[in-house]
């Protein structure tokens, strides 16, 4: 894979494919570490001389001009990280864009306006994607290709460009890449992956995968009470993907059959109903009485689950064991991510729920070896997928 010191940039015109996803509240940008982590990229290609055409998505407003996703403050805060003004196209393709990216100079920096404006950009149909691509492209003379969290999507911007036009991957995606790749082909023992979230349909294949490579799987979040169920037990209200029990028993199965320590929630906080301020108590995980919903695990799992930790050397984890941006419920989060900070393994934070809930609840981010900025972009490499945007940069 060609890195930023193969191309020669100065005074030319290089489109960045940015991952500038970040959460909006109005206009107030609620957390900005994914354009945090874009700004080496940007900066390093200002700093040497090139025109710098950033381009980007915000949320799915399915090929229609929306200005709830538009990019304009993501613009602003990219120019304060940078120290320098940055341009902003309001459209992509259009007379805007070509305005703006002809009246850039060396070493300035513009972004248009959100992709996903354009139904070409994540269109299924592959000549409507290409011609999309093409005019895109027309934007520029180089690409680079940064936006890890966006590399497991067929898009335009992501698949289709870097097709077109000579082309590298940026810093960040280089860096994802290399902690990915610790991950998976020779991670130093025991390793130990630790999952949460709401659905266990959405981690079926990296569980599968991850079942033939780890020692230890802790499994927390909502999709514990599916495993809890698998086993027999009484979920309450909980959440429960009763269509996964079969898959579920299947892991648990296995798991036993390969010696992996498939760990369980023991105590979980069961509360009368899905509310900040909702009344709750600690039960045993197995007993969850039936007028009750699990929104975090308990002291006891808290305890179990960082001491499974604690003689990792290696440790991914995705997805939140609780509802966390409720105060009453991210005790068990905050207990995982405190257990990840205080050992010695090499610590990666899967991107997603779990990087926003280090920010959100105040965690030193440099108390982890990496944070992901991909949560299903982690996941699917994991799986073992080809990620179509890392295919289109190598080759």
């Amino acid at each position: 894979m060609r890195t930023l010191d193969d191309l020669d940039v100065k005074g030319r015109r290089v489109l960045v494919r940015a991952d500038l996803n970040v959460p909006l509240d109005g206009e107030t940008i609620t957390d900005d570490g994914r354009i945090r982590a874009s700004v080496p990229t940007i900066k390093a290609l200002a700093g040497r001389g090139a025109r710098v055409v950033v381009c980007a998505h915000l949320g799915r407003p399915k090929g229609q001009v929306n200005p709830k996703y538009s990019l304009r403050p993501v613009a602003v805060r990219l120019g304060e990280l940078l120290g320098q003004d940055v341009a902003f196209a309001t459209d992509v393709v259009g007379d805007s864009a070509r305005a703006t990216v002809e009246a850039l100079q060396d070493g300035q920096v513009a972004l248009l306006e959100n992709l996903r404006f354009e139904p070409g950009e994540d269109s299924k149909d592959d000549a409507a994607r290409g011609a999309f691509a093409e005019q895109l492209a027309g934007l520029a003379e180089l690409y680079v290709g940064d936006g890890f969290g966006a590399v497991h999507r067929k898009h335009a911007s992501v698949y289709d460009v870097p097709k077109i036009l000579p082309h590298a991957a940026g810093g960040l995606i280089v860096a994802e890449v290399e902690v990915l790749r610790k991950l998976t082909e020779q991670p130093e023992r025991p390793y130990v992956v630790v999952l949460g979230g709401a659905k266990v349909s959405d981690k079926l294949g990296v569980i599968a995968n991850l079942l033939t490579k780890v020692d230890r799987l802790l499994i927390g979040g909502g999709m514990a009470y599916t495993f809890l169920k698998a086993q027999g037990h009484e979920v309450g209200r909980s959440l429960l993907q009763e269509d996964q029990l079969d898959q579920v028993r299947g892991f648990l199965s296995e798991a036993a059959e390969r010696g992996v320590e498939l760990v369980l929630p023991v105590d979980v906080l069961a509360a009368t109903e899905f509310a900040a301020d909702a009344e709750h108590e600690v039960v045993e995980a197995t007993a969850i009485p039936a007028d009750r919903e699990g929104l975090d695990i308990g002291p006891k799992t808290r305890e179990l689950f960082a001491a499974k930790l604690a003689d990792a050397k290696t440790v991914f984890w995705n997805g939140p064991m609780g509802v966390f941006e409720f105060d009453a419920f991210s005790g068990g989060t905050r207990a995982v991510a405190e257990a990840l900070i205080a050992s010695d393994a090499f610590t990666v934070v899967g991107g997603g729920d779990s990087a926003a809930a280090v920010r959100g609840l105040g965690l030193p981010e440099d108390g982890f070896s990496h944070i992901s900025t991909g949560g299903g972009a982690s996941l699917e490499y994991l799986e073992g997928k080809t990620l179509p945007g890392l295919a289109a940069l190598e080759e």
